[in-house]
C-alpha cells in the first residue's frame, strides 16, 4: 500500500494514528489490551476508577468503626455496588494500571470520574505516580436540584480542573456534556483552569420504565454514527479559537466517522461501541478504509485534513449556527411538496 502519514498528537503524545479505545470494559483485562494494540489502537483510555469507589472504601472503614451489632445490615444494600461494577477497588485500579502501562508500549490514558473536590482526588497524583501518561477527568453529573443554578455548577467544574491540575503534572484532559447553555465560553474557562485537551461528548445513560414490574430499571445502548452530529459540529465550532486538543468521542463506528472528526478539528477518534459489539479486529478494518479513502482522494497526511472542515475552514461558516436552520427546514418542506 502506499505510505501515507497517519500520525497525529494528543495531549503532547505522538500517536501513530488518530484511533483510540475510549474507556470502556475492554481495559479491564491484559489480554483485550494487548489485542487492542495489535489491530491499531494508537492509545487506550482506561475505564473509569470513581469517585464513589473511593469513598465507599472509606465510608465502609467507617462503618466497621464507629458502629455497633445493632446497626441494619441491610442499609448497606442502598448504596451502589460499586466493587461489581469493576471488581477491583482504588488500590487495585492502580495495580491494574501499572500492569497495562507494562504490557503495551502505546500511551494509557486514565480515567478519574467524580464531580466534588475533596481528599479523593488525591487518587490523581497516585495515577500519575502509577505511570499513566495522562489523566481523563471524566465530570458526569446530572443536575437535579432546583437551587443549584448552571454558573454555580460551572463554577464547581472549573474548581474541580484546578484542584486537579494543582496536584498533578500530567497532561490533563475534560470529558464533558453537551448540556451546557454556553458551552463555548465555558470550554474556553476549563482550558483557561488547566485542561490541555476537551473530549466531546460524554454520553448520559438514561433509565427506562419497565411496565410489567413498574421499576425503574437501567438502561445501555451502544452508540450509533448518527451521534456524530452533535461533537462534530462543536468541535467544527471550537477548532482554532481554543488553545487545546480535541477528542472526539460517541459515534464512531466507521472509517468515515473518523474522517470527519479528523476534518472538524479533533485530533483524535475515540470509540467503545464498535469494538464492544465487533470486537479489536474492527480497528484494522476502520485503518484499511481510512487508508484507501486518503489515497482515492490524494491526501498524503492526517494533519493535512486536521480542521479543514472546521467553520473556519469552509466557504459558509453559517452552516454550523442558526444561520442554517431555516435552510434546513425549507430543504425538508421541499421534501413533502
Amino acid at each position: 500500500m502506499t505510505q501515507l502519514d497517519l500520525h497525529t498528537t494528543y495531549l503532547g503524545l505522538n500517536l501513530k494514528n488518530p484511533l483510540v479505545a475510549s474507556a470502556s470494559p475492554l481495559s479491564k483485562k491484559l489480554d483485550t489490551v494487548k489485542r487492542l494494540e495489535d489491530a491499531g489502537a494508537a492509545a487506550l483510555v482506561m475505564y473509569s476508577l470513581f469517585e464513589e469507589q473511593i469513598t465507599h472504601e472509606s465510608y465502609e472503614l467507617d462503618h466497621y468503626l464507629t458502629r455497633g451489632t445493632d446497626t441494619y445490615a441491610e442499609a448497606l444494600s442502598y448504596f451502589p455496588d460499586l466493587e461489581h461494577y469493576n471488581n477491583k477497588g482504588p488500590e487495585a485500579y492502580l495495580e491494574h494500571l501499572a500492569r497495562v502501562k507494562a504490557a503495551v508500549d502505546i500511551p494509557v490514558i486514565a480515567s478519574l470520574n467524580g464531580i466534588s473536590t475533596g481528599g479523593w482526588l488525591e487518587y490523581a497524583r497516585k495515577i500519575e505516580q502509577a505511570g499513566a501518561d495522562a489523566l481523563e477527568l471524566n465530570i458526569y453529573y446530572m443536575p437535579t436540584h432546583l437551587t443549584v443554578s448552571s454558573a454555580q455548577l460551572e463554577e464547581n467544574y472549573i474548581q474541580l480542573v484546578r484542584d486537579v491540575r494543582s496536584i498533578v503534572w500530567l497532561p490533563l484532559a475534560v470529558k464533558l456534556s453537551p448540556f451546557f447553555t454556553a458551552l463555548p465560553n465555558f470550554a474556553m474557562r476549563l482550558v483557561d483552569a488547566g485542561a490541555d485537551a476537551l473530549v466531546l461528548f460524554n454520553r448520559f445513560y438514561q433509565p427506562d420504565l419497565d411496565l410489567e414490574t413498574l421499576e425503574v430499571v437501567p438502561s445501555l445502548e451502544l452508540s450509533t454514527s448518527s451521534e456524530l452530529r452533535m461533537p462534530l459540529r462543536w468541535i467544527a465550532l471550537l477548532y482554532g479559537r481554543i488553545q487545546a486538543d480535541f477528542a472526539l468521542t460517541s459515534g464512531v463506528h466507521t472509517a468515515q466517522d473518523v474522517l470527519k472528526a479528523m476534518m472538524a478539528g479533533a485530533n483524535v477518534a475515540m470509540m467503545a461501541s464498535e469494538l464492544l459489539a465487533h470486537g479489536s479486529g474492527r480497528l484494522t478494518q476502520i485503518l484499511f478504509d481510512i487508508h484507501t479513502w486518503m489515497v482515492e482522494h490524494e491526501y498524503e497526511s492526517i494533519q493535512q485534513m486536521i480542521g479543514s472542515m472546521s467553520q473556519r475552514g469552509v466557504v459558509e461558516p453559517g452552516a454550523f449556527e442558526r444561520a442554517n436552520y431555516m435552510k434546513v427546514l425549507n430543504s425538508f418542506d421541499e421534501k413533502l411538496i
